[in-house]
């Protein structure tokens, strides 16, 4: 009896089936593809469904009016929603949310009047619903904000639009020098149109400028494109990480978005990765954007412990992978989407959201996070920036106020989502600053901490060529600490006067990192003509070693003289030791802790090793060629006297690194038991 019961569900089954009607087969065939999440086949097949039910069946035609709506919304084609939305409404859809959704439609396709009628009447039976209160105040200024306009300019760009939807711009460095975007042009791979737009799938295109600045025609990305849906793509700093979007489709389940990434090695991009954020696999994750200095991937999320709809969320990136993961908060998410979150290298985020009234559709909004109280206070962009359509995914040129966004609004590109470049006047003033290896070359893996006292408190990476810039205001005073591993803290300070508040300018800033591993160079400390005394001109170079050791108060050092080979070696160590005695002496008179240095002289017993940045300045050098006296004799004598100025120097080495370190934790130990 027990093997005959699944034929008898099959045969009831079949049955139910062959009494369905051809509009109730075409009903059900599009609730099996909005739980799937393919809205633009759900509309067709509700669609069909409708036309086959009889107009005297009020009801059943409500309610297909009211999903073909729904499924209309969801992929933007908001004048078709509009249409079906007062459909139900006039076949008597009974759900209040419909009023709400014409008052939606209307706002978006710039009918200010019929929005705040329709918010009005929404209002008077849900009177609590906060965004729809929001949606109706803002609705009622959208006109004044739009014949306020701004100093902001836009304009569709032709080379990066094509016949059909581009969209969500993405510079690659911030030069600017290349644009990559999303695109369902006609070149993109994959035969199928998406059973959730109804357009055809999306793939990742790039242009670059010529010699000229002048963009060339955008082109294909290769190894990263498949039949499959790839976007919204944004870069690592550095520009050798491409994080995208993946929407993968399949014909019995749903298929949620993913982040994918992709390796650059010279200008090639590895076939893409899932980047997984959680174990849940029933939400999508997608728009990813990492911040500046590499710490946080923020993106895109519908998982538990949101707000409702899409929410913006920020995970952080490890040497491990992903870790800790977290919502923004109430500040910037709301109960529908926030989506399209980019990352500024000033530490602005921006996003767009359909939740916070604005003029219509998704909106543009800036968001800046206070680095102590970790808030977020958030402002939207003025007119032309955002419409009544949907406004998203900008980029901006660097620190410049320039860059790409996009937009569906209806002008220019007839409800097509399109690229628009944008630009406001600016008088910009940076600091630009390079991190490198004193004695050596960049160091791309280091971090800049910026703080003004104005309450900035930045912290960024720096590109492959060990720089970074961010923007200073006038008035301010910041203070910059460099660091990276292996190597010993540099600090700098900058004064931005009130005066040069009209002037644009940039501020070059130095960050020589002495390395904790080897033995590093004293500039410019000379001393009398064989004697011991230092010269008037040492003072700068000391003073430098001076503040470099209070910035680094836990380290010890050995401060090493040495001597090129003539005169006796006796009399040489001697003077070497001497030498090594009155830099100390200089130090300690200057502040420095006496246990802190160690005086040593070497004498010509340890020559000059030649490393790389001294064979690239020498050509008759070698990297790893020792100054030795028989190396010295058989140079020609203008090169003999480079290598013994080269030995004649002052180095310092780092002996210790937890100076103090222990006093310290002992007398924090003793107070906490006194407090106790």
């Amino acid at each position: 009896m027990t093997h005959r019961i699944p034929y008898i569900y099959l045969f009831l089954l079949l049955l139910l089936t062959a009494a369905c009607t051809p509009a109730e087969r075409y009903a059900k065939r599009g609730d099996n593809y909005y739980a799937l999440g393919e809205y633009a086949e759900a509309a067709g097949q509700y669609k069909k469904s409708y036309s086959l039910t009889p107009s005297k069946d009020k009801k059943t035609r409500a309610v297909l009016s009211f999903k073909m709506a729904e499924c209309y919304r969801h992929y933007g084609f908001y004048s078709r929603a509009l249409g079906s939305y007062r459909n139900a409404l006039r076949f008597g859809y009974s759900d209040t949310a419909t009023l709400g959704n014409i008052a939606d439609m209307q706002k978006v396709s710039g009918d200010y009047k019929g929005a705040a009628k329709s918010y009005a009447e929404y209002l008077e039976i849900i009177p609590d619903d906060s965004i729809a209160l929001l949606a109706y105040r803002t609705n009622n200024r959208a006109a004044e904000i739009k014949q306020k306009g701004s100093a902001y300019t836009i304009h569709m760009e032709p080379l990066f639009n094509g016949s059909r939807a581009d969209f969500s711009p993405a510079f690659l460095d911030n030069e600017g020098s290349q644009l990559y975007f999303s695109s369902t042009r006609k070149q993109a791979l994959g035969d199928d149109p998406s059973g959730i737009t109804g357009e055809m799938a999306g793939d990742i295109f790039f242009a670059k400028k010529d010699e000229k600045g002048k963009w060339l025609r955008p082109e294909a990305v290769e190894g990263v494109n498949t039949d499959f849906d790839e976007g919204a793509c944004a870069f690592s700093t550095d520009g050798r990480t491409m994080y995208l979007t993946v929407c993968k489709t399949d014909p019995q389940y749903p298929r949620m978005a993913e982040i994918w990434t992709s390796s650059r090695s010279d200008a090639a991009w590895a076939q893409p990765k899932q980047l997984k954020i959680t174990a849940d696999t029933l939400s999508s994750y997608a728009h990813p954007a990492p911040s500046h200095d590499g710490r946080w991937l923020y993106f895109v999320s519908d998982m538990p412990g949101g707000y409702g709809g899409m929410d913006i969320w920020r995970a952080q990136l490890t040497l491990h992978g992903v870790g800790v993961v977290e919502n923004l908060g109430a500040e910037i998410n709301t109960k529908r989407d926030e989506m399209f979150p980019t990352c500024r290298a000033n530490g602005e985020l921006y996003y767009s959201s359909n939740g916070k009234g604005g003029m219509g559709g998704l909106d543009i909004f800036k968001a800046v996070e206070d680095s102590v109280l970790h808030r977020w206070t958030v402002t939207p962009l003025p007119y032309p920036i955002n419409s009544n359509g949907d406004d998203f995914g900008m980029t901006f040129e660097g620190l410049h106020h320039r860059g790409y966004f996009s937009s569906n609004r209806a002008t220019g590109g007839r409800g097509w989502d399109k690229i628009y470049s944008f630009s406001h006047p600016e008088t910009l003033q940076t600091v630009k600053g390079w991190v490198y290896e004193q004695d050596g070359y960049e160091l791309p893996s280091a971090k800049v901490w910026m703080i003004g006292n104005d309450g900035t408190n930045i912290k960024t990476g720096v590109l492959s060529d060990g720089s970074f810039e961010q923007e200073v205001k006038p008035g301010v005073d910041y203070m910059f600490l460099a660091s990276c591993d292996g190597y010993l803290n540099v600090q700098n300070e900058l004064r931005v006067t009130l005066d040069s508040a009209d002037v644009a300018k940039q501020y070059v800033l130095q960050f020589p990192l002495p390395s904790m591993n080897i033995p590093v160079l004293v500039r410019n400390v000379f001393y009398e003509f064989d004697k011991a005394d230092l010269t008037e001109n040492s003072c700068e170079a000391l003073d430098r070693l001076t503040l470099m050791l209070e910035q680094n108060p836990h380290i010890t050092i050995e401060l090493a003289a040495h001597c090129d080979y003539r005169g006796d070696d006796a009399y040489n160590m001697k003077l070497s030791q001497r030498r090594a005695e009155s830099v100390v002496r200089y130090l300690t008179e200057h502040g420095i802790a006496p246990d802190r240095l160690q005086a040593k002289g070497y004498g010509e017993s340890v020559p000059k090793i030649v490393n790389k940045k001294l064979a690239e300045q020498h050509p008759f050098m070698h990297e790893g060629d020792t100054l030795s006296l028989a190396y010295i004799l058989a140079l020609p004598e203008e090169q003999q006297e480079i290598c013994n100025s080269l030995n004649r120097r002052t180095e310092f080495r780092v002996l210790r690194t937890t100076y103090g370190i222990f006093e310290e934790k002992k007398e924090s130990e003793e107070g906490k038991g006194k407090e106790e």
